[in-house]
Order: structure tokens, then sequence, then C-alpha cells
């Protein structure tokens, strides 16, 4: 088992990929692409997504978040199947706002992570938990070549998780890191940039497990993907994802895609 562990200094780190080199060439040869003309890529050039449901609580704090960090420049899409004034705020905000009825955590963020055209995407959650203010360095990574950079939680403790939650996040990253044989340090984390043709290029099957299935798939195919170390806060309102059946069906979908892309690989 390959292991890319975390720079001392908290920069993002790679995570090698265990997929053959004709086959990293190939689906990873998009990671020289910036922005049309070689230029590299701006705020102009970001949409942040996130699935809604009942936070309005918080999605106000979070889109401020993001106007003040990318200076209004970036795109908010928010799908929301909200029954309070989530949508409502967030329009007020400035967000595109696609009402859906609640179908479940993966079906929203799909939704959202395709609906805008801009080059580069960025997913979080909309109850504050995630640092805005690591945009800038998440740009900087996919300019620098990456494709995925993926924002680690639990480098700097996640003391803000309920342990239980924490603990699970933990094991998680281990069964993902066993069956990939790549080491990977927070496979279910809400926060991460993605180049698009990447997230256009691969189908995306999973529900709850949706955010372990967006680190796996891009890793085990080759892509160059970066895990980035950041500061997780306590949440906004009250979690909706049932600790117990939520984590069953997670790692039930790790070990669904990790076992499909083994597969895929022969």
């Amino acid at each position: 088992m390959s292991d890319s562990a975390h720079a001392t200094n908290g920069s993002a780190t790679a995570v090698e990929s265990g997929g053959g080199a004709d086959e990293a060439g190939v689906e990873a040869d998009a990671a020289g692409a910036t922005a049309d003309g070689g230029e590299p890529y701006t705020f102009d050039d970001l949409s942040v997504v996130m699935g809604t449901y009942n936070e309005e609580g918080a999605i106000a704090t979070v889109l401020e978040d993001v106007e003040r960090v990318t200076d209004g420049k970036a795109e908010v899409v928010c799908v929301d199947g909200s029954s309070d004034q989530t949508a409502e705020i967030a329009r007020e905000h400035g967000a595109r706002v696609i009402e859906q009825e609640p179908q479940g955590y993966g079906v929203a963020v799909r939704e959202a992570i395709l609906t805008p055209d801009r080059p580069v995407v960025v997913t979080t959650d909309c109850d504050d938990t995630y640092p805005m203010e690591a945009l800038p360095e998440f740009l900087a990574e996919i300019n620098d070549g990456a494709d995925v950079v993926s924002g680690d939680r639990l480098y700097h403790g996640a003391e803000a998780m309920p342990a239980f939650n924490r603990f699970g996040n933990h094991a998680f990253a281990a069964l993902a890191s066993l069956l990939m044989g790549e080491r990977v340090h927070d496979t279910t984390t809400g926060m991460r940039a993605y180049r698009r043709d990447v997230v256009e290029e691969i189908g995306w099957t999973e529900n709850t497990g949706l955010s372990a299935e967006l680190l796996i798939r891009p890793l085990m195919r080759g892509y160059d993907v970066r895990e980035c170390p950041i500061r997780y806060a306590e949440r906004l309102g009250e979690t909706k994802l049932d600790p117990i059946g939520g984590g069953a069906a997670i790692a039930k979908s790790i070990v669904t895609v990790c076992l499909e892309e083994q597969l895929r690989r022969f």
C-alpha cells in the first residue's frame, strides 16, 4: 500500500494512484489544461455548489463567506429541497437555486455539480462547517495540475466533530485505503474542488455515499488527486444524517465502488 503522508506544513499532498501508467496517462491527460489560452483559472472560472435542506440558520453565513473570499466572482448553485426559508435566503444572496424534492444527499449534490458550466467546481456543505478561506488554495492546486483537491478535515483533529462521527470517518478512510491499496485520510469530506471534465467523465452511482465515490473513482482511474488539510467548524443547526444508518450506507458504498473500480482495471 502506498502512503502519501501529509506534508508537515499542512500543504496539499498528492495521493498516488495504483492504476497502470497507460490508464493514468489516458484518463488524466487533462491535468495540464487551464483556462482558455493557457491562462490560470480565476474565481471567474469557479462554481461553488451545494445541496441544501432546511439550513436557514447557516446558509447566509456560507454565501457571505463565498462572496467575501472570491470578491463576488464565484458562481453559487444550491439544489434545495427545504421546507423552511433556505431557498429564499440563498436567492437574496445571489445564489442560483434549483428546487428539487428531497431525494437524498447524492441526488442533490450530483445535480448541483452538473448544473454549472464553469471549468472548476467546488462542493461544500451549507452548515458553515467548511472554511471558504480555503478556496484560493484549492484553486491554486487545480492550476498546479490537480484534477481533484479534497479537503481533509481530520488532519487538524476535527475537534468540532462529534467523537462518534470522527471515529467513523477515520474508519471509512482506513477501509477505503485497504481496498484501494492507496492511503487516503478523509473519504467523506464535503469540500472538494474538481475539474469539470473529471466530474463529467465519470458516472456516479451512489447517494448517501456519494462523497466517498467522488474521491475513490477519480483516484483509482489515475487522476491527480490531492488532499488539502482544512479546519472543520461546529455545524450550525441539526445534522440530517442518521449516524448508524448513514454510516452503514457509506461503508457499503465504499466497498461497492472500490470493488467496481478494481474489476474495471481488468
